[in-house]
């Protein structure tokens, strides 16, 4: 109730002023660097570099927003009749904001600053594992950028928090960032009470590695792919489709990269990766390898783990039905498998019930571009793995990854406004009757 009424007087606000709120929050992630790095490594797990990238794009999100705030709101329409007809587009009013524990500043920011830049309240769930670092931090941000009392409200909550969000006739849009299950049961909620649900879902996003690759360059693309953050990422390279007169060497050269990396406390010491999430994560990521090995997967390298400290792990040997590959660890392990022709890589990294990154390596980058218009998804990155982000890019994907792709400039836009329909004549309407 209290966001709905602060939200009517700030959708009245003059765009200069919601915008001046958003520059000033970007500014302050950057002032407040060093502080809020120590909450993203030692809550969320996340090795400093990483700490750092969800700054620069916590930072850069808002003053994209900043610009969203003027962009023009509609179009002027022809008419059959004599009148000005127009579009608006109009704050929803109430966003909901269901964030996730991996990089919960950005999947949280991402959201937060386009809904309160098109002058709409927000109501923000962050995982509860991550709730300062996904959500307060959020709020003492805005707070000092001046953003008005009860815009922004922060329900560090479990899924019953989540399902009242969900429920509520208050929160038209809702915009949530997690696992495909609990996307589903979100998108079914929101299709009952027939309201908006934007879903940014799981991934088992493919690298290929076309035989003109350069092994000596796609090592490292391939590794960061697999273990950047420990795996813990929706667009994380969950298979790695390679040309069969590279695989070995690939398996061989992946498997002596992941034994090199460092795993341990990224706050007290210097680590390639840090832990795992929590005990619940971890023993999921240790059953499918240890369910993909019985299958007769072979460990190269990895596989053990010191408490919540999860070797980056690498699996040869895979098939169609390979837990590990098959479906989404969100962890820090790299299943290879080869093929032969590119009309089975194609079909290969089709093959899943997912669509949301994916990673083409050659050195003919037509022949990578050809190949890419073949496979579902959402993103596509030549001669790179599948993890990026940047605010001016759009976002989303295809099948079980969701609704498609909803961030970055347009796609807010449409996101979180209603478009209006209005006209206006000099004269009372003449009717027949």
């Amino acid at each position: 109730g209290r966001a709905a009424a602060a939200q009517r007087a700030w959708a009245r606000a003059p765009h200069f002023a919601r915008a001046a709120v958003l520059r000033k929050a970007g500014d302050l992630f950057t002032e407040h660097a060093d502080e809020l790095r120590a909450w993203l490594v030692r809550e969320s797990g996340s090795v400093p570099g990483k700490a750092d990238f969800e700054l620069h794009v916590a930072a850069q999100e808002c003053y994209e927003a900043a610009a969203l705030a003027s962009r023009p709101a509609g179009q002027v329409l022809p008419s059959e009749a004599p009148r000005l007809s127009y579009t608006r587009r109009v704050p929803v009013g109430v966003v909901g904001v269901i964030s996730p524990f991996n990089a919960p500043l950005i999947l949280s920011i991402r959201s937060v600053a386009p809904a309160l830049a098109l002058g709409n309240a927000v109501l923000l769930k962050p995982d509860p594992r991550t709730a300062v670092c996904g959500g307060l931090s959020l709020a003492a941000v805005f707070a000092a950028a001046g953003l008005p009392q009860d815009l922004l409200h922060v329900l560090p909550g479990g899924p019953d928090a989540g399902q009242a969000l969900v429920a509520d006739p208050r929160v038209p849009v809702i915009s949530f960032t997690g696992s495909t299950a609990a996307g589903r049961a979100v998108g079914e909620a929101a299709g009952r009470h027939l309201k908006r649900a934007h879903l940014e879902l799981g991934g088992n996003s493919a690298m290929i590695v076309l035989e003109d690759a350069d092994l000596d360059a796609v090592i490292s693309t391939a590794a960061w792919g697999s273990f950047f953050h420990q795996g813990q990422i929706c667009m994380t390279t969950g298979r790695h489709l390679v040309h069969a007169s590279l695989y070995d060497e690939y398996v061989a050269r992946l498997a002596a990269k992941a034994d090199s990396l460092a795993v341990g406390d990224p706050y007290r010491d210097q680590v390639h990766l840090g832990p795992i999430i929590d005990s619940g994560q971890l023993a999921k990521i240790s059953g499918l390898v240890e369910s993909s090995r019985a299958a007769g997967a072979k460990l190269a390298a990895g596989g053990t783990h010191d408490r919540l400290f999860y070797r980056p792990t690498v699996l040869a040997d895979v098939g169609d039905h390979t837990p590990a590959y098959a479906e989404e660890v969100f962890g820090p392990v790299a299943p290879v498998r080869p093929f032969t022709t590119a009309d089975e890589a194609a079909a290969l990294a089709a093959q899943s019930p997912y669509g949301l990154s994916l990673g083409i390596v050659t050195s003919d980058t037509a022949r990578g571009l050809d190949l890419a218009e073949r496979i579902p998804t959402g993103i596509v990155h030549i001669n790179d793995q599948t993890v990026n982000d940047e605010a001016v890019a759009p976002f989303g994907g295809v099948a079980a990854s969701g609704t498609g792709a909803r961030f970055g400039g347009e796609a807010n836009l449409e996101a979180f406004t209603e478009l209006r329909w209005t006209t206006v004549r000099g004269d009372v309407a003449p009717y027949p009757y």
